[in-house]
């Protein structure tokens, strides 16, 4: 038996169909869920982004530090059966601002998308190496 923790006002083990009904589904709160990585000489960040046109409903960018990723998604879904009719619509915005390591080559940053899955690699900032120096003792 595995223990979990309780979260009394939290909302993931509601049903699926009061977190709807009640409109609190949470990926539609705007907030984008993000995976982070220092990778061999890399920051990765991955992001789900399922079901957008990577071309024209995301947009990556970086300024003052920061990389922001935001997407929109607009979704339809029909069901037409024999005696039933069900349509479904799903819109929203998301967005994340992530703070970036300093020193970061700007010009560097490249980002791809597959299955959807939005990745941002960043060539991790070289810092130069420090020359040992020998500090000298003094007699008093």
């Amino acid at each position: 038996m595995a223990l979990t923790r309780w979260e009394p006002f939290g909302l993931d083990w509601w049903p699926e169909r009061w977190r709807r009904w009640l409109d609190l589904d949470l990926e539609r709160q705007g907030w984008l869920r993000v995976e982070e990585i220092h990778e061999d000489d890399s920051y990765v960040i991955r992001a789900e982004v399922p079901g957008v046109d990577p071309e024209k409903d995301i947009d990556v960018s970086v300024s003052d530090g920061m990389l922001h990723i935001s997407a929109k998604r607009e979704e339809r879904t029909e069901r037409k059966d024999k005696a039933t009719y069900r349509s479904e619509f799903r819109y929203g915005e998301f967005s994340r601002d992530l703070a970036l390591p300093s020193g970061v080559d700007t010009d560097a940053v490249k980002a791809s998308y597959r299955d959807g899955i939005l990745e941002v690699r960043i060539p991790w900032p070289k810092q130069p190496e420090k020359a040992s120096t020998k500090i000298p003792i003094s007699r008093h």
